[in-house]
């Protein structure tokens, strides 16, 4: 089972990267915290997708990535656990919008789709993701789960264009 932070966390600075790092709470759980993670990745997706511009999307998906990549490689200095402790879980938060990036929300098999999607391909590490898990740092804890979400962004837009149109309402 997780549990909470080291002693070595002592501003307020560190206890809010390692409450964004852990999701929220969701790092914590003793089972499964990269799923839970991701669960609260779909409401992030569900936000950023209410911009409706791909532009302000890219854009808030390029600051969510960045932001990810310092809270990550601090929260992961401050944990001290190793590389890529498994209670880190902004990794599969920031990923999901990027796994529903140009997909319609408003399909519940869509969402059900993306979201299993995700999981495998996270779990799988396909390449290039195992290898990029081992960059450095915040940029390794990041990496692997932005490429299990273009993978999954892919597959969902092969989904939608094999599946007839009256479906996808």
């Amino acid at each position: 089972m997780s549990s909470p932070p080291s002693p070595r966390i002592h501003s307020p600075l560190d206890k809010l990267c390692i409450f964004l790092a852990v999701g929220l709470g969701a790092g914590w759980s003793p089972k499964a915290p990269g799923t839970f993670g991701t669960l609260v990745g779909l409401l992030l997706a569900v936000f950023v997708g209410t911009l409706r511009r791909a532009d302000l999307v890219v854009a808030a998906i390029v600051i969510l990535g960045v932001a990810g990549v310092l809270i990550a490689d601090r929260a992961q200095r401050l944990l001290g656990r190793g590389k890529d402790p498994g209670c880190i879980v902004i990794d599969e938060i920031v990923a999901m919008p990027i796994t529903f990036f140009m997909i319609p929300l408003g399909v519940w098999w869509v969402v059900v789709a993306g979201f299993a999607l995700f999981r495998v391909f996270d779990i799988s590490k396909l390449p290039p993701a195992k290898q990029l898990e081992r960059l450095p740092g915040g940029l390794g804890v990041m990496a692997d789960d932005w490429a299990a979400a273009v993978y999954s962004n892919l597959a969902l837009h092969l989904l939608l264009w094999a599946i007839p149109s009256n479906w996808i309402v």
